[in-house]
């Protein structure tokens, strides 16, 4: 939690109320676990009843509260800030940690548009609207706002596009954010993990040829081999990478420490990823990006005949 006032500079104040968005799996479920492990009362939002209930009973008596919260949906949000509002009364928030989130994937040229707005519909939009939800609570408990975002805030790989733009734009939100609440003494942090294994990892594996199927046959043949390619090589990083507790314990000291890190890369990769985003020239950082994905082999990337014409995806 976040102490208050003169508690809080010394961090003396027992922990408050949390709430924590897309806690069904993952690194959601990981910071769950470990805020109620710390004392936290948590709200764990779940789009799934039966989400809820196995989250409650995996954690500490009493101390998780499954909310069901999705964030794509206005009516649920609101439903969820006047319950909470309603539980909690003038004590408020001590935290928001903004983790719902999902990836969606495929080259640029023929991704479906509306693949994309879903991509920011949940990574930008519902966060957003989460966040002006639960701002009164916060600014009543003296809380903090956690965000999830991602090393791809910082690099963009092929093939990542939709997901990496979200998470650009997440980090810009959260830096305007950060600077309009200063004034508040609301702290907002953001997180950015590297390669962590969750289950996203496996579902972003079964769906790599739902993928190509939207790409169009004159999609396939340009991407095909180079997005089966670039999906093998990310799986294999992803499930070499670190667990979700390394980010649940960063979010942890995100909403514990007197004076948080305004950002913090955790997990595998992330450090050296950010680094190279900010310091390499672009043509090295083409290569590098092309080199660790498994791209940069002769015959990967394909051809269209010589009177061929991209018609685009799903045709």
């Amino acid at each position: 939690m976040q102490p208050s006032g003169a508690n809080a500079r010394r961090g003396t104040a027992p922990p408050g109320a949390v709430v924590v968005t897309g806690a069904s799996t993952g690194i959601g479920r990981a910071s769950v676990l470990r805020l109620a492990d710390a004392g936290f009362r948590v709200f764990a939002g779940v789009r799934r009843e039966s989400d809820g209930k196995d989250l409650a009973a995996a954690g500490p008596g009493g101390r998780i509260t499954p909310l069901r919260l999705d964030v794509c949906d206005q009516d649920q949000v609101r439903s969820a800030a006047a319950e909470l509002a309603a539980t909690l009364g003038p004590e408020g928030l001590a935290g928001l940690v903004n983790n719902a989130g999902i990836g969606v994937a495929g080259p640029v040229e023929s991704l479906p548009l509306s693949e994309l707005r879903r991509q920011f519909e949940v990574n930008v939009f519902g966060l957003v609207a989460v966040t002006q939800a639960l701002l009164p609570l916060i600014r009543a408990g003296r809380g903090r706002i956690v965000t999830i975002g991602s090393a791809g805030g910082w690099i963009t790989m092929p093939f990542g596009g939709p997901l990496c733009a979200s998470k650009h734009a997440v980090r810009s939100l959260n830096d305007a954010l950060r600077l309009e609440l200063r004034a508040s003494g609301i702290p907002v942090v953001l997180i950015d993990p590297g390669s962590i294994d969750t289950p996203s990892v496996d579902k972003f594996e079964a769906e790599t040829d739902a993928v190509v199927d939207r790409m169009g046959p004159d999609g396939r043949r340009l991407y095909a081999d180079a997005f089966r390619a670039m999906a093998a090589k990310a799986v294999a990083h992803e499930r070499a990478g670190s667990p979700p507790d390394v980010v649940a314990a960063a979010v942890h000291r995100a909403l514990t420490a007197p004076r948080p890190a305004t950002r913090r890369s955790v997990g595998a990769h992330a450090a050296l990823l950010t680094l190279l985003a900010r310091t390499l020239p672009n043509p090295l950082l083409d290569r590098f990006r092309l080199r660790v994905l498994g791209l940069d082999r002769p015959g990967v990337w394909g051809r269209l005949p010589a009177a061929g014409r991209l018609r685009g995806p799903g045709t």
